[in-house]
């Protein structure tokens, strides 16, 4: 009777042990849920804070595009011969201002050439690094060509053409790429296309520099 009885109360205690283990087991994953949980909502909160953060600086420190405008031409040489092909050295006065109040812009690799109808007719020109601070204008005046370049003949007809009429409709090009700083904070690169239509007034023989006819503000596309 008494070894039943001592059997009976090892049932119960092992009975009492799986119990034990199975409210421990249970308790475990209800903490490890609990903690993922909590770990995923401070995750999302934090989130959303930097989120509400970036949105708000880039609301105050939202930046415009820069402007670029052409001021002045000149050209030195403008000669066609067989091939054809073109010699030409020019030189423009490029002038760009940053708007932004709170925004610096920084260029980097900025190249520069000339187009006539379509076609490439100078060489491109390599400028140096440029910092444009906050509501700065910064000129510039590359000389460009200097070479022989191949064209075709619809671009050294018109070229002809348009010496004799006295208008020469030509268009400054600039690519390249630039960065935003507001503060401590700095954006990534950007690619940025300037293209700038001028009328300038030309007549055989002469060189220097040529009166601008028509220079409306350059698209600039980022």
């Amino acid at each position: 009777m008494a070894e039943r009885n001592e059997e009976q109360g090892d049932v119960h205690d092992q009975k009492d042990l799986k119990e034990e283990k199975n409210r421990a087991r249970f308790s475990s994953r209800y903490y490890s849920k609990r903690t993922r949980r909590s770990v995923c909502a401070c995750i999302s909160i934090f989130l959303l804070v930097i989120g509400v953060v970036a949105l708000t600086l880039w609301l105050v420190y939202r930046p415009i595009d820069p402007q670029f405008t052409v001021v002045g031409a000149a050209i030195y040489d403008l000669n066609m011969s067989s091939l054809p092909l073109l010699s030409t050295t020019m030189q423009f006065t490029i002038v760009t201002r940053n708007p932004n109040r709170r925004v610096s812009i920084y260029y980097d690799r900025l190249t520069v050439f000339v187009s006539y109808r379509n076609q490439q007719i100078t060489s491109q020109v390599i400028l140096p690094p440029l910092a444009h601070e906050k509501r700065s204008t910064v000129a510039m005046s590359p000389v460009l060509g200097g070479g022989a370049v191949a064209v075709s003949l619809e671009v050294a007809n018109g070229l002809v053409t348009d010496q004799t009429i006295g208008v020469l409709g030509l268009r400054v090009v600039l690519l390249g790429r630039l960065r935003w700083k507001a503060g401590p904070l700095k954006t990534g690169r950007y690619s940025v296309y300037v293209k700038c239509d001028v009328l300038v007034g030309v007549k055989r023989g002469l060189v220097g520099q040529l009166p601008m006819l028509a220079s409306p503000p350059c698209k600039v596309d980022i």
